[in-house]
């Protein structure tokens, strides 16, 4: 057997109980043999089924029992055949008994491979575990599974223990399956053996390990927590993203007849002289160049290493803090787990000790860490502890990558509380938006989660998989429809959906659609299209329309506008506060928009331009809710009022408390503290109040 070569003993259980899932365990035992073809083609796998109602297997015959045990399929290298074996897996008329059948999957590879390969010998037990095991001749059930237990980790076999339970399995006999489940779990504490319960096709298709990947040490060394104590330490990769595969080229140039020809497509590049397009540079000519602004800065290979920083291979610890410090999203790339070295028991007994007291102190560890000698980088992480329930398995640490300063993006976004109060919803659409979150709940309270990460497979790689072997056998083969199985995963539940229309309706009916229209609608723009003979008198400034135009019109320019110039202001104004490219512009926009306002009614003649100053300031206005400066436009307000009371202009202050123009009230903008009947009051005073002007941001 190769160093990395895998013998899997498939073993399915296929009595009556079993009927309604056997069709989801042949499509996931066939795509266990589709990706070894792929990844692992040298692997081994055989299948044993029990509940049967014929008997084959050796041990039969050799010393009787272990009756309704079939072996449909001899431990074999994976090949085409073995993909479609499971596909149609018999139909058995019995209960099934997964001792005899665990020991008929043990006894075909000993007979295989003997004391050889340990660690590369796996059983899969596929089965719901609810029909009640034999008696044995002599003892009780508990020392015939320890006995077993005892012989599968002297051969360094481990076992998968996949137990399917639907809801109508776990009305059955609750004794037999508390009894099964007592059984199963000496496997599990007695040798290399891992247990999952699963209860609908979708967990079963994420259940069943499919790759064998061989854990890689990336350190062994010192953990270094002083200069004085140091504590062997090896780390291992918990976790690894499953990328999509890469799809090399393949040619057919090769003849038909080279056996070791590899069909794979080698890329060469050759680099040419400018001055000499036909003349090659060889490597030893050329030299790396660097990008500094519009300049090819070249560096030569051995500058390049002297720049270099070459850190010292260690893992040191910075210091701890309190686990409440270290947030979920600050996690970087995969997780890795710290293990003390093994068979060294004083490195073994001080990680646990050191975890331990994290552990009951809620602490974290920061370390710093460089995996190899000569790695260019250095990784600050946190370790936390993770202490071991089992006797047979030590206390360890995960280890997650922390970002440095110049990682962390910090993303302001304004409070939803800071909208005007005709932008937030009321309290029946806030009641109507939490039953709708609360049904679509995909972890609710006192249930189990309906896709647990740990069961549920990346659909898009298990469709690719699928397709890829349809396309081995037909080349012209379409993409078949999505399996039912990954539309669980990638589609909403329509029997959920349906259970819950009420609530659906609700949240539609608590909720305006309206259509928001792609061309804006200027200020000016609105004022011309007032009723014939409208002189303003008695009509008031909507502010919740104003609210809506925020909501409505959005900000584009095409062209970036630098200043507010005189024919349209108005524009202007609002395509320098959709500026983004400096965070000055918004406080420029409103700087001349308060000038451009000013200039207008100073330089008025008997109330010529009043209109436009009414439209600049209503633009300024709804610019300043928007952008959440309302000190601005209320210190501004204030300042206009008093000089048209000094320059004798105030029929253009009449003017503005006849069309409603008031200060932002605090329900628009909550950091102002302006409320809503002094703002209505301020227009209409007969002389300014200098206390009143004193606006409270």
């Amino acid at each position: 057997m190769a160093r990395n070569k895998e013998a899997v003993v498939l073993v399915i259980d296929v009595g009556p109980s079993m009927h309604s899932v056997l069709p989801e365990i042949g499509k996931v035992c066939s795509l266990l043999i589709q990706k070894k073809l792929i990844f692992s083609r040298y692997d081994e796998v055989g299948f044993v089924l029990f509940g049967t109602a014929d008997t084959k297997n050796e041990l039969t015959e050799e010393v009787g029992g272990y009756e309704h045990v079939t072996v449909l399929r001899n431990i074999k290298v994976v090949d085409e055949d073995l993909v479609d074996a499971p596909q149609n897996l018999p139909r058995g008329s019995v209960p099934g008994d997964f001792l005899d059948a665990i020991v008929v999957g043990m006894d075909m590879l000993i007979k295989k491979f003997g004391q050889t390969n340990k660690g590369k010998k796996r059983l899969c037990l596929i089965t719901n575990a609810i029909s009640p095991i034999k008696d044995p001749f002599e003892g009780t059930k508990e020392d015939q599974v320890n006995t077993i237990a005892t012989q599968m980790a002297a051969q360094g076999m481990k076992m998968d223990c996949v137990i399917v339970r639907m809801k109508q399995d776990l009305e059955m006999n609750r004794r037999v399956m508390k009894e099964n489940d007592v059984l199963l779990s000496v496997f599990s504490n007695k040798s290399s053996s891992k247990i999952v319960y699963v209860e609908n096709p979708t967990s079963l298709l994420g259940a069943l390990r499919t790759r064998n990947i061989s854990p890689v040490t990336i350190y062994r060394g010192d953990f270094e927590i002083s200069s004085q104590l140091k504590i062997k330490v090896w780390v291992y990769k918990k976790t690894s993203e499953e990328k999509f595969p890469t799809l090399k080229k393949y040619s057919e140039k090769a003849p038909p007849t080279d056996k070791f020809a590899t069909h794979e497509i080698k890329v060469d590049y050759e680099y040419k002289s400018i001055e000499d397009p036909n003349k090659v540079v060889p490597p030893e000519q050329r030299i790396k160049g660097f990008r500094y602004g519009p300049q090819v800065v070249p560096i030569s290979s051995a500058e390049w290493e002297a720049v270099k920083f070459k850190p010292e291979k260690s893992v040191k610890l910075l210091g701890f803090t309190d686990a409440s410090n270290i947030m979920r999203h600050y996690y970087l790339k995969d997780v890795n787990i710290f293990i003390a070295e093994p068979g060294n028991k004083k490195a073994i007994l001080a990680l646990s000790a050191l975890a331990r007291a994290m552990k009951e102190m809620n602490k974290v560890a920061i370390v710093r860490c460089v995996w190899r000698q000569g790695q260019g980088n250095v990784v600050v992480g946190v370790l936390t502890p993770s202490v071991s329930d089992k006797d047979n398995a030590p206390d360890s640490f995960y280890f997650n990558i922390l970002p440095f300063a110049e990682d962390v993006r910090e993303f302001q976004f304004p409070s939803f509380s800071n909208l005007p109060s005709s932008m937030q919803p009321n309290e029946k659409q806030q009641e109507a938006a939490d039953k709708l979150v609360q049904m679509l709940d995909l972890a609710p309270p006192g249930k189990q989660e309906i896709l647990p990460p740990d069961f549920t497979p990346n659909p898009v790689l298990e469709r690719y998989y699928r397709y890829l072997d349809l396309k081995s056998k037909h080349p012209d083969a379409a993409v078949p429809p999505l399996d039912e199985t990954l539309r669980k995963i990638t589609e909403p539940d329509v029997e959920l959906l349906s259970r819950h229309k009420s609530i659906i309706e609700e949240f539609h009916r608590s909720f305006e659609l309206k259509e928001n229209p792609k061309l804006k609608k200027s200020t000016r723009r609105i004022m011309k299209e007032r009723p014939p003979g409208s002189d303003g008198e008695g009509e008031e400034f909507d502010k919740d329309a104003d609210a809506k135009a925020i909501d409505s019109i959005g900000y584009s320019s095409k062209d970036k506008v630098e200043k507010i110039g005189d024919i349209n202001p108005v524009k202007d104004f609002e395509e320098m506060m959709s500026r983004r490219d400096n965070a000055g512009w918004i406080n420029k926009a409103i700087q001349d928009m308060k000038n451009k306002t000013f200039d207008l009614v100073e330089n008025s003649c008997e109330g010529d331009t009043y209109d436009k100053a009414l439209e600049c300031l209503v633009a300024l206005r709804r610019g300043c809710i928007l952008e959440q400066e309302p000190k601005q436009f209320n210190d501004f307000l204030c300042h206009l009022y008093k000089f048209c009371q000094e320059k004798d202009l105030r029929n253009f202050c009449q003017y503005l408390a006849s069309h409603g123009m008031t200060l932002i009230t605090k329900t628009e903008a909550p950091d102002n503290e302006i409320p809503e009947d002094e703002a209505r009051s301020f227009m209409v005073k007969p002389e300014p109040d200098s206390q009143k002007c004193e606006i409270r941001g």
